[in-house]
């Protein structure tokens, strides 16, 4: 419950095992826990529910992960990457925080819109797998599960990513695939550094359906 976030962190197992234990993790390191900064840091804590936040004051965990006083660190398991932000000068409020954790946040699944878009295109991983669908189909909830699932074989390789075809936003990616809302629902597959991608549509998504597309596009 937002209650009890964040959690404090003593000691470095017990920030690894906060950090392993979840795809998104968000630590601030604070020596005075009741500075503005670290006030701000629990608002933020508040509105993300599905995040967990943690709060540390020890210097052995800020040792361990190199992190500077008055810093934010937010984890990714999905791709082992973290991103970190300075909230020293003061300007940092709950809300900017709160956009720092949206547009950052990688899950086996990311839904892809204007705000998480800039995360998706840091990414280190190099192999975006899209799932174009409509949202609102009666099918959607039982295509995420299994898209979900196909996700976790590939985590640290492929990037999962959910394409909403109804926003308005997103009809320039169909556009980019040459996809009509026809055509869909639709997996596509990018590589990032030469734009070299592969498109197929799918009525049907199941595990083995999406483990040959990528296996093949991997090969």
């Amino acid at each position: 419950s937002t209650t009890d976030k964040p959690i404090l962190l003593d000691n470095v197992p017990d920030a690894e095992a906060f950090i392993s234990g979840a795809e998104v993790a968000v630590i601030g390191f604070f020596q005075d826990p009741q500075s503005p900064g670290a006030e701000q840091f629990r608002r933020a804590a508040g509105q993300i529910a599905e995040v967990p936040f943690g709060l540390s004051s020890s210097a052995a965990v800020l040792s361990h992960y190199g992190a500077a006083e008055n810093t934010v660190v937010l984890f990714r398991t999905v791709d082992n990457d973290r991103r970190d932000l300075d909230m020293s000068s003061g300007e940092v409020d709950a809300k900017k925080l709160t956009r720092f954790v949206r547009m950052n946040e990688l899950r086996l699944v990311t839904e892809y819109n204007p705000v998480t878009a800039i995360g998706v295109m840091q990414s280190s991983l190099q192999f975006n797998l899209l799932l174009i669908t409509d949202k609102m189909s009666p099918k959607h909830p039982e295509r995420m599960r299994k898209f979900r699932a196909a996700a976790e074989l590939y985590k640290g390789k492929i990037l999962f990513i959910l394409l909403d075809s109804n926003l308005e936003s997103n009809e320039r990616v169909l556009s980019y695939f040459q996809l009509k809302k026809s055509q869909l629902p639709a997996l596509a597959i990018f590589h990032t550094p030469d734009d070299e991608h592969e498109v197929v549509a799918v009525d049907d998504i199941s595990i083995e359906r999406v483990q040959d597309f990528c296996n093949r596009f991997l090969q």
